[in-house]
């Protein structure tokens, strides 16, 4: 099992930013992939990015394509979200979840951190 705590979540003005940070512990040398998703109030959560744990390969949401980028520091075990241009759309709880190898789905995820974006 990996453990994973989420961390820089805050209220920010539209247009300002934010760098949400996710620690993982635990099994790590099982992760195959590590995910940001966020839920808002009254509504389903959703995918927003996701990185491969080895290599280069990332991919976001339409909604937030050329406003947040996710990286990772191997070394850390940590994976971050830097988000620039928030809109208050972008106002949610927002959880990390690693996949390990052979898995189709996320198996462990964090606790949430809140993001709110006042307009």
């Amino acid at each position: 099992q990996v453990q994973l705590v989420e961390s820089g979540g805050g209220l920010v003005q539209a247009g300002g930013s934010l760098r949400l940070s996710c620690a993982a512990s635990g099994r790590t040398f099982s992760i195959n992939r590590m995910g940001w998703f966020r839920q808002a109030p009254g509504k389903e959560r959703e995918f927003v990015a996701s990185t491969v744990w080895s290599g280069v390969s990332t991919n976001y949401a339409d909604s937030v394509k050329g406003r947040f980028t996710i990286s990772r520091d191997n070394a850390k075990n940590t994976v971050y979200l830097q988000m620039n241009n928030l809109k208050p759309e972008d106002t949610a709880v927002y959880y990390c979840a690693s996949r390990t190898v052979g898995s189709t789905e996320y198996n462990d995820w964090g606790q949430g951190t809140q993001v709110t974006v006042s307009s």
